[in-house]
């Protein structure tokens, strides 16, 4: 196959380009680096089946020949970011979610949607499953997020409902792994980030909140299976184990080993108290379900962000 990744060059679409390069397809990434980086593609370079093209996807985009896939991962994702940038966050997931289902029906190819358990919001059903509608503030400070992927999932299923077209729509819950952005408000990167430096842990709240991590590669997994092999009604991957981030402060101060304290400070607006995926659909349709303990997923990005050195974990970008 050869497909276009939007956002190649963020945490995730790197990853992906990683996975479908290893199963010898063509891989054309696209991103602008509005938050994405480019060290994440740079082992890329210069390989013969992957191609990059630096591109806004909110913008009028072309890309010359055939594709059989088109898989919309651009889009600022943590807290940090779409507050930062509220309203490239909307147009990414309305102008470019058009945009890039534009360019799959003209090339005839599968479309793949990255959404996210955030559409769910601050949920009153618990676990998520795919059949909540999700409790959501449209004019809160998140809402740009939250809408722009509610928005998009819409446009994908009129695009399938509509033209036909053969879509896919993941909801990706918490993810983490190497290729995180030191400092970039998710909490697994924060925390690690503040231990390394020597800094206070903070928690947000009182640390019962709960949310589900999921190691890069499970989710990878997921996503590969999903496009190649799901249906078209929307499907949660994610990891039902659930944590309060008070117990992930503590995991991660035991495998650093850093002696600092842990502050709590006000909870954001609209911040969700509990977060669960029911995977059953992903299970019994993708044989899918995570396999990476979080102590041995949280070990590996400790050892990704110690190699990244001083310099970089003091710097948001």
């Amino acid at each position: 196959m050869r497909v276009l990744i939007t956002g190649a060059a963020g945490f995730l679409g790197s990853h992906l380009c990683d996975r479908f390069l290893a199963d010898g397809h063509q891989v054309v990434g696209l991103d602008n680096f509005i938050t994405g980086h480019a060290d994440n593609i740079a082992h890329l370079i210069g390989q013969p089946d992957f191609e990059f093209v630096r591109h806004n996807i909110s913008t009028y985009t072309y890309v010359a020949g055939p594709l059989d896939g088109v898989l919309h991962f651009a889009s600022p994702a943590s807290p940090i970011d779409y507050l930062e940038h509220p309203i490239p966050t909307l147009k990414v997931g309305a102008l470019g979610t058009h945009n890039a289902l534009g360019l799959a029906l003209a090339k005839r190819a599968r479309f793949f949607l990255a959404s996210t358990s955030e559409v769910y919001g601050d949920p009153l059903v618990h676990p998520q499953p795919e059949s909540y509608w999700g409790n959501v503030n449209p004019v809160g400070p998140r809402g740009v997020y939250d809408e722009a992927k509610r928005f998009a999932e819409a446009m994908t299923m009129a695009y399938h409902r509509y033209h036909g077209l053969d879509t896919r729509v993941v909801r990706i819950f918490n993810t983490y792994g190497p290729r995180m952005r030191p400092r970039d408000g998710r909490v697994v990167s924060n925390f690690i980030v503040q231990a390394l430096a020597g800094e206070p842990i903070t928690i947000y709240g009182d640390g019962s909140q709960t949310r589900s991590f999921c190691y890069v590669s499970d989710e990878v997994e997921g996503i590969y299976r999903l496009f190649t092999s799901g249906d078209n009604d929307p499907m949660n991957i994610g990891n039902p184990t659930e944590y309060t981030v008070k117990q992930l402060a503590e995991v991660v101060l035991d495998l650093t080993g850093a002696k600092v304290p842990i502050e709590m400070r006000p909870l954001p607006v609209d911040d969700p108290k509990v977060r669960k995926p029911d995977i059953t659909r992903a299970r019994t349709m993708l044989q899918w379900e995570p396999a990476v303990a979080l102590r041995d997923g949280v070990a590996r990005t400790i050892e990704y962000f110690r190699s990244l050195g001083p310099e970089r974990l003091g710097a948001r970008g």
